[in-house]
């Protein structure tokens, strides 16, 4: 049983979510929850930069 990426509780035990950036789809990533992957896009700053940020002036 695969361990959460963000807690380390086995993700099978709850509702997982498995997030895969690779070109076969393989998961590269897996979490306990969409609270566990939100926590870990928040603390890692992943939507830092990105297209969340817009301006009128852009």
């Amino acid at each position: 049983m695969p361990d959460c990426t963000f807690c380390g509780c086995p993700v099978e035990a709850h509702d997982p979510v498995f997030v895969s950036d690779s070109p076969d789809e393989d998961p590269t990533a897996q979490f306990c929850n969409y609270g566990c992957l939100a926590a870990h896009i928040d603390e890692a700053g992943l939507a830092t930069g990105t297209a969340c940020e817009w301006s009128p002036g852009q």
